[in-house]
């Protein structure tokens, strides 16, 4: 059996389950998620980012709901995207209650820290949102990471642990189950890359909902992005996963672009343009490093064609280096050599090239 295929039969084990209009679990595609860092109950906002989101790639959107404003404003944000809308609850179960009722695709909540009125337990209040979750078939995604462990867990294993990590997530669901309802996604992250790896190891053994994935406040965008690439490569190479997000201090789009680089890298997706460029070396005499930007950024508006452009430094090697490319360009001394299948089409001026490249971009965009 090829490598591709023992992933794929590791992940078609996890229950499918349906959010707005995509499904996830039981082999389906591997779905790409984002979390807004807008106001949410300012609508207008919101829409923009999530519009912006939805043209990058994100499939799935998650919101805050901090308040009953927010959970009153998803009915207008429904209205204006076309991706399902997730709400992240902590500590009212209110809120989640009212973010189901106005709209919500799948609600997200830790059921160890569901909170609220005075007067009602903590079972009962999980019990009311249970119930309005079953009432509309809304899944429940059971969030928990390193900094919710509760203290039962941590005197148990003296500290925060993989084993700690799945066993408190795994209670959790246990709690919602014992209530009739299996309606289920899970998380479970931690910032440490090591201990992500091995919990979700541990968790694909022991459930077979599906599982939402990601590296917890990984920092920065250069910095989150290597712990993310990291993490969620080694998890999704074992075959583990069913949503994806990539957490970054910063735009979320970097967050889309950086999950679809990740799961293309990996082979879990198709299509789109792949842009592979050397490292700089003591023969480079043009700005290939600029070069290498300005082109990522322009076959943005080409990712409905699969193909793999090179850009390379040195005008000598270029040409073997690009043989497996569809496109490229080879860089010489103030000038350049446009490349198609590696073979040579025609010397460019150094500030021509770009656009030498565009051209045969939009020329191959015809052709399709």
């Amino acid at each position: 059996m090829k490598e591709a295929e023992k992933q794929v039969a590791v992940r078609t084990r996890t229950k499918e389950i349906r959010i707005g209009s995509r499904v996830i679990g039981g082999g389906n595609p591997i779905l790409i998620q984002s979390m807004t860092n807008t106001r949410t109950d300012d609508v207008a906002a919101t829409v923009a980012q999530i519009h912006r989101l939805e043209e990058a790639g994100c499939e799935i959107i998650r919101c805050a709901v901090p308040d009953m404003a927010a959970a009153e404003a998803l009915a207008e944000i429904k209205k204006e995207i076309s991706i399902p809308l997730v709400a992240d609850i902590h500590f009212d179960y209110r809120l989640a209650i009212a973010a189901m009722e106005h709209g919500a695709d799948k609600i997200r909540i830790n059921p160890g820290n569901i909170g609220g009125t005075e007067g009602t337990t903590a079972r009962e209040r999980l019990l009311a949102v249970v119930a309005c979750a079953k009432e509309r078939g809304i899944p429940i995604r059971v969030g928990v990471n390193s900094g919710s462990v509760e203290q039962t867990l941590l005197r148990k294993y003296g500290h925060v642990t993989a084993e700690a990590l799945v066993e408190s997530a795994l209670d959790k669901v246990a709690m919602i189950e014992e209530m009739d309802y299996d309606h289920l996604v899970i998380s479970i992250k931690s910032t440490d890359v090591r201990m992500c790896i091995r919990a979700h190891e541990l968790i694909a053994e022991k459930t077979r909902y599906p599982l939402h994935i990601g590296i917890t406040e990984a920092g920065t965008v250069a910095a989150g992005n290597i712990k993310s690439a990291v993490g969620l490569g080694v998890i999704l190479y074992e075959g583990i996963g069913d949503t994806i997000r990539v957490s970054l201090t910063g735009d979320p789009v970097e967050e889309v672009k950086s999950a679809k680089r990740i799961l293309k890298t990996l082979g879990f997706r198709q299509g789109g343009i792949e842009v592979i460029s050397c490292p700089t070396c003591g023969r480079t005499s043009i700005d290939l490093i600029g070069l290498a930007n300005q082109v990522e950024t322009m076959v943005q508006r080409f990712d409905h064609l699969s193909l793999k452009v090179a850009v390379m430094g040195c005008a000598v090697n270029g040409p073997g280096e690009a043989r497996e490319a569809d496109l490229g360009i080879a860089g010489g001394r103030g000038e350049g050599l446009l490349l198609r299948k590696g073979e040579i089409l025609r010397k460019v001026p150094e500030h021509e090239l770009l656009a030498a490249l565009e051209q045969e971009l939009e020329q191959w965009d015809r052709q399709e």
